[in-house]
């Protein structure tokens, strides 16, 4: 293993390389990103991210994927002294996203004779981006290509996971298949491979619900022609450790995560329009958020899909997200054309909700909602206007967008289950009693807040305690492992101000303290001012459980206001509903 290094300094961005031997004939090269806190659409990484390239020799030699622009001396260094860029015969790109094309330019210089192997898709995308020939192969699922000794490569199509062009790539002679995106996770270490299972299982799971699930039907159709592949020993992922010890097990989540979402009783259609503004992006934030609400969602490229495609995905979902094209050129003149189709397909009674990208030509929202809105349609969140670079709180205005249309789809069948429950049950649940809490936090600028009654003390050394949140509540995001948030105590007689403020149902991107007197606790996180106690916690561990998160943590640091007061308590009737 050879591990070079830039910019030491915890102080500033550090970046490293490292090149390990993982299979006869096959190298990776890592970009280890130590330090990144943001990736993609924005959401909070606590162990910074790697981005995966590797070199694969027979009697030809093929490069899958590069890196990142930020890496590009160290990346080439890297790649120079593992083969000789003049000596590649293949590029294999397995999508077009920077942060695993952002080299594809230098390669082409250093080895102007490559040929360059990918998805029609891949490919057209590519001569965007380069702006110069080069020798190209496009290949469809099946594909085969000889580099000799036994290296055979064969290629699977995987659209949607995460970008339309997406390819995966299977090497008989070694059971390696090389995913890019699919199965990796934001985890930066010296492992080359998933050694501690236990260590990467909350990133992993994180990356699949922020990128995969709101595309959980394409992934069961790219495992499905996995399944056609000889055994996978080795899959090569373009983001964390490779998976070799945990194959089966990490691929089986895969597979019973998708399935779930893929069995939700109501489906969202989200049109986005790729490498335009930030689309991709804001388009995967509002995805996440719909997905919180355990409503499906499945996701389209306006500049690469089919007519019949939009078509028909548009006319059997019960709402649809939809981003607003550009007006002009090439990519404009085919997205209107995708516009014509969807709204010749769309039926009264859907939900839709539309954003801009901040492209610098958005079509005007104001028309797109009128047309929509005359065709019988109801808006699910108000638009999106995007009058600046997306921000954190962009972000979190997209995903409770999205949150919030989730909600509406699926309101009449949640009160359809909370009336089934056997009475006498529900009376006899609702007599498990809680105190009353806010739960407060910070992550960035991101800021969020919950009324919490089901919290439980759990343990004494560390000092710990147990908090059930609801999948779809916004604060979700702000309460991974690692994440930092201050539980607020309210007193009896003194809660009732508190507890109607929280209970109200904020807008998309509402601040939740205007109004609120609160300081600001060591982890950044609000206090109220006006709590009977607050405390200081840090996320530990998070349990499954149906359609709440079990949040364990630990409390750091806390104190009390008036030592002689009570916490509230909340008396329930019923135990299907807080």
């Amino acid at each position: 293993m050879v591990t070079t290094a830039a910019q030491t300094d915890r102080a500033i961005k550090r970046l490293t390389t490292q090149t390990s031997h993982i299979a006869a004939d096959t190298t990776v090269i890592r970009s280890l990103d130590w330090d990144r806190d943001r990736f993609d659409i924005e959401f909070g990484l606590q162990n910074g991210t790697t981005y995966n390239s590797f070199v694969v020799r027979g009697e030809k030699t093929a490069l899958v994927d590069t890196s990142h622009e930020k890496f590009r001396q160290l990346y080439l260094d890297a790649l120079h002294k593992v083969v000789d860029p003049a000596s590649l015969d293949y590029l294999i790109v397995s999508h077009t996203e920077p942060d695993h094309s952002g080299l594809v330019a230098d390669i082409l210089k250093l080895a102007p004779q490559v040929t360059v192997v990918g998805s029609k898709v891949a490919l057209q995308f590519l001569e965007d981006l380069v702006h110069q020939p080069f020798e190209k192969i496009i290949v469809k699922n099946a594909d085969k290509l000889d580099l000799g000794n036994g290296h055979l490569l064969e290629f699977v199509m995987a659209p949607n996971l995460h970008w339309p062009d997406t390819i995966f790539t299977y090497d008989a002679k070694t059971s390696i298949l090389f995913t890019c995106d699919a199965f990796g996770l934001h985890y930066c270490s010296e492992d080359t491979f998933d050694t501690d299972l236990d260590a990467i299982a909350p990133d992993f799971r994180f990356y699949y619900e922020c990128l995969m699930a709101p595309n959980a039907r394409s992934v069961l159709s790219a495992m499905k022609r996995m399944d056609e592949l000889p055994a996978v020993e080795l899959i090569a992922t373009g983001h964390g450790p490779l998976l070799s010890h945990h194959v089966k097990v990490l691929t089986q989540n895969y597979r019973e995560w998708s399935q779930a979402k893929a069995k939700a009783e109501a489906t969202v259609a989200v049109f986005y329009v790729s490498d335009y503004g930030y689309s991709d992006r804001l388009s995967q934030a509002i995805s996440r958020g719909i997905t919180k609400t355990e409503v499906a969602v499945e996701m389209m490229d306006l500049k690469s899909a089919e007519p019949q495609e939009i078509g028909e995905l548009a006319s059997r979902v019960q709402g649809l997200v939809l981003c607003a094209p550009p007006s002009s050129g090439t990519v404009g003149t085919a997205a209107k054309a995708a516009l014509g189709t969807l709204l010749a397909a769309v039926k009264a009674k859907q939900t839709i909700g539309l954003f801009e990208a901040y492209g610098g030509d958005d079509e005007p929202i104001d028309p797109l909602v009128n047309q929509f809105r005359d065709l019988g349609l109801t808006l699910g969140f108000e638009p999106i206007r995007i009058k600046a670079a997306p921000t954190d709180l962009t972000y979190q205005l997209c995903e409770e967008a999205g949150t919030d249309l989730g909600q509406f789809l699926i309101r009449d069948r949640k009160i359809k289950a909370q009336k089934s429950i056997d009475s006498d049950l529900q009376k006899a649940l609702g007599r498990l009693s809680g105190g009353l809490y806010i739960i407060t936090a910070k992550k960035g600028d991101v800021t969020g807040a919950m009324l919490a009654s089901w919290v439980s003390q759990a343990s004494f050394e560390p000092l710990g305690f147990t908090v059930a949140v609801a999948k779809d509540r916004a604060i979700e995001s702000l309460m991974q492992v690692g994440d930092r948030f201050v539980l607020n105590t309210l007193e009896e007689g003194k809660h009732l101000g508190l507890m109607k403020h929280f209970l109200k149902r904020f807008l998309p991107g509402a601040d939740r303290f205007a109004g609120v007197k609160t300081q600001t606790a060591l982890n950044g996180s609000p206090i109220l001012t006006d709590a009977l106690a607050y405390m200081e916690c840090e996320v530990v561990s998070r349990m499954e459980c149906s359609d709440h998160w079990l949040v364990y943590s630990q409390v750091t640091a806390g104190r009390v206001s008036n030592p002689e007061g009570l916490t509230a308590v909340h008396h329930r009737k019923v135990g299907n509903y807080y």
